[in-house]
């Protein structure tokens, strides 16, 4: 007999199951767990549990050894084995610049126990036992906009001097804003000029007129005076004092002024430079290349401890002296990369493909007329053979933003005849003025002040910036070229944000000549982080010894104030630096185009390049940037020497008279060659006849083999229509599109082209310091 299972019946008894929240219970993790111990509880049973009293006193031990360090390093500042306090003294007043020395001579006058003295670069050192500190004043010309950043990059406080009359004049604010990006390891220091004119009781209104006055550069909390010696006493108890910021462009490069300069000639081409000074924000090593301002990078053929000029007793003043000699690990000047022109071959030719290549080494294929013998077609020039694809590029980018030049053929007959009517008129009103005697000083006026080409220029430029704000991208079709000849290098783009960029297709011939690293963060926490083993240490009175500098950089060396600094490994090699830079205020109102040479200040580098301008996005493509306009911030990419951020970028711009004006301030991004610069072309046409979705368009092309081209990308509208091209209709370039909406008969049919934009090598290491005088333009 087959048995069955039983069946609960209808008035069997059903329970709720447990409860268990959010997480399983206990027997439901033993279940899962079936015994395993996961290695996190394991490695727990050898962690100590310290109580809360272990706790307490171990926080409260890292409190009070921080404490001490911070107290060590602010009593170490200008002390026994750290370098004096350099202060530059700069006055932000044409009036101010010959009371300079005068408040110079207050300071160091102002104590008795205090003892000065002077090198011969106009270094002045000042030794205050009462405070335990030493200090260092030097005066930068205040005509040399140059000699007076580079002083300033070194210098571990800034004393400015305003007039109490004017406050600061252009010049002045020129060398203020500069400064001030350069990122000062303290705050300025303010100081009212001599008072002597100002009534005694008018003296605190013109104070707080000056930091009103000064509060859209930066917060002055306090104006120093130098009415009396008790002044000059807490002003410099204020530098000695003052709250430090962190910098790592100065923490991680040694860097020095130099306060005696002497070059020794080895022969008529070379010789060995000798700088000496107090080693200032990091170790100097003898195997890295040094950096100075306006000369170039040189290797150090020794270095040589010498006895401190300044000590604040004798007893220090007994120092060991030694000489630093380099070994075989030091730095070579190689800047370049040696390209190898078979890299990209596949095969090796074979002798019969080398002996044709030979003989066909001499031969060309020219056109010349029936007849025409061997010996006369050699004698015929090719006026083709010397255009370079690189003119051929500059050229398209000249067609591409050269908009709205084009004249009817009437207004320009017009416009022929009115120029004949003037030219006449000319004539006769120069035939009128000769009998007048002072007709000649509108012609002097002219030689003196008017450049016409560089206004004919500048009118120019300032044309096309604003066709380009009108009307962006947008390009006109050449009517007697066929756009896919003209475009022929531009591609259409699916989506900018998302469609795929080789970076290293079809890389320019330059870019084999530049270094790049294979993960650039991650050697910049490597050399930003590596330890000097055997250098010149902080503090030592030195000189360094720079061999082979050119005989030619002799004129330069003498009669201005030299700074140095140590580079980092790889600083000294080509690669692509990308600046984040904003347009400054003090700028012109006038753009500033693409590709055009300025000048750069970056970290302790000075340089002129003609960078590309870039907008400042995320993602992997970047659109190009026609011109740099007034309160915009751009990338702007150039070929030039390695850099590790953070760095502080000044751009100035050469005005035509010679002077620099400040175009714009920011910093250093990173130095990577495969950030992708596109630049976008758009081609518009204009709705014919419409009917719902379907539209005829015309003006964007003018034969029908550039609309079966072109036929594969996406159109869009100006009001935000997407659609395509369906069909050729004709040959004369009109064309059937399709969209996803209705579109209006006012509406602007677009379609988009984007080609990479590569930077040119365009790198000068050389830069003149311009003309004395104002070195800004303020007038827009």
């Amino acid at each position: 007999m087959a048995s069955e299972a039983h069946r609960v019946g209808p008035w069997k008894q059903s329970n709720k199951g447990h409860k268990t929240g959010r997480h399983k219970s206990k027997g439901a993790v033993e279940k899962e767990n079936r015994g395993r111990v996961s290695a996190k509880v394991i490695t727990k049973k050898g962690v100590k549990i310290q109580r809360k009293l272990d706790r307490k006193n171990n926080l409260m031990q890292a409190r009070n050894a921080a404490r001490q360090e911070i107290q060590a390093k602010k009593r170490a500042i200008g002390g026994h084995g750290s370098p004096p306090v350099l202060v530059a003294l700069v006055p932000l007043s044409e009036s101010q610049e010959q009371q300079v020395p005068a408040a110079l001579q207050k300071i160091t006058k102002s104590m008795e126990d205090s003892t000065m003295s002077s090198t011969e670069s106009g270094i002045t050192h000042l030794v205050v036992p009462r405070f335990k500190q030493r200090f260092s004043f030097i005066l930068p010309r205040f005509n040399s906009l140059y000699e007076t950043l580079d002083v300033t990059k070194v210098c571990d406080m800034v004393m400015f001097l305003l007039c109490p009359h004017t406050g600061m004049s252009g010049r002045g604010e020129l060398l203020l804003t500069s400064i001030l990006a350069q990122s000062l390891p303290s705050d300025p220091v303010m100081v009212l000029g001599s008072t002597d004119e100002i009534q005694p009781n008018k003296i605190n209104e013109v104070k707080k007129l000056m930091v009103k006055a000064l509060e859209r550069k930066f917060p002055a909390e306090k104006i120093f005076t130098l009415d009396s010696d008790a002044d000059a006493i807490n002003l410099v108890r204020t530098f000695g004092a003052q709250k430090r910021r962190g910098n790592v462009l100065r923490e991680r490069r040694g860097n020095m002024i130099a306060e005696s300069v002497q070059y020794v000639a080895e022969n008529q081409s070379t010789g060995t430079l000798q700088l000496t000074g107090f080693v200032r924000g990091n170790d100097i090593s003898v195997n890295r290349l040094v950096h100075v301002p306006g000369l170039g990078d040189f290797q150090l053929s020794k270095v040589e401890k010498l006895g401190d000029p300044c000590p604040l007793n004798q007893r220090n003043g007994m120092e060991d002296l030694s000489v630093l000699v380099p070994d075989e690990g030091q730095e070579d000047l190689e800047t370049e990369n040696t390209p190898d022109d078979m890299d990209g071959e596949q095969t090796w030719p074979t002798e019969d493909e080398l002996r044709q290549a030979e003989e066909n080494a001499g031969k060309k294929i020219r056109k010349v007329p029936k007849g025409t013998s061997e010996y006369q077609a050699a004698w015929i020039v090719d006026g083709n053979q010397n255009e370079d694809e690189d003119d051929d590029d500059d050229a398209e980018d000249d067609e591409d933003e050269a908009m709205g030049d084009i004249i009817p053929a009437e207004e320009d007959s017009a416009n022929e005849d009115e120029s004949e009517e003037d030219d006449g008129e000319e004539v006769r009103e120069e035939l009128e003025d000769m009998c007048v005697s002072e007709a000649g000083n509108t012609e002097d006026y002219d030689a003196k002040h008017v450049n016409f080409s560089e206004e004919v220029n500048e009118m120019e430029k300032i044309k096309q910036a604003r066709i380009e704000e009108m009307f962006p991208d947008e390009v006109d079709t050449p009517m007697d070229t066929a756009a896919r000849v003209r475009f022929q290098k531009y591609r259409g783009l699916k989506s900018f944000r998302t469609s795929v960029w080789d970076r290293k297709e079809n890389l320019p011939y330059d870019y084999a000549r530049i270094f790049q690293f294979e993960n650039f963060l991650r050697t910049r926490k490597r050399v930003l982080t590596e330890e000097i083993l055997s250098g010149a240490e902080v503090g030592w009175y030195v000189r360094l010894h720079l061999k082979d500098v050119g005989a030619h950089l002799k004129p330069q060396i003498e009669g201005r104030v030299l700074s140095l600094c140590s580079l980092l490994p790889h600083e000294h090699r080509m690669s692509v630096l990308n600046m984040a830079v904003r347009r400054s205020p003090l700028s012109s109102s006038h753009p500033v185009k693409s590709k055009e040479r300025l000048v750069f200040h970056c970290g302790w580098r000075r340089y002129a390049a003609c960078p590309i301008f870039s907008q400042h996005s995320t993602g992997n493509k970047h659109k190009y940037q026609r011109f740099f306009r007034e309160g915009d911030t751009v990338v702007m990419t150039m070929f030039a020497p390695i850099m590790f951020p953070p760095a502080p970028v000044l751009v100035f711009q050469d005005l035509p008279d010679g002077r620099h004006s400040l175009l714009g301030t920011g910093t250093l991004l990173n130095a990577d060659p495969d950030r992708v610069v596109v630049k976008r072309v758009t081609l518009s046409g204009h709705p014919f006849k419409v009917h719902k979705r379907t539209a005829t368009v015309r003006f964007m092309f003018f034969n029908r083999e550039d609309i079966e081209w072109f036929k594969p990308i996406e159109l869009s509208t100006k009001q935000g229509r997407r659609g395509h091209i369906k069909e050729p209709l004709g040959t004369h370039g009109h064309m059937k599109c399709i969209f996803d909406g209705q579109v209006s008969q006012q509406d602007t049919v677009l379609l988009n082209l984007y080609k990479r934009v590569f930077p040119k090598w365009t790198y000068d290491s050389f830069v003149p310091d311009p003309d004395h005088g104002e070195a800004n333009d303020m007038q827009s």
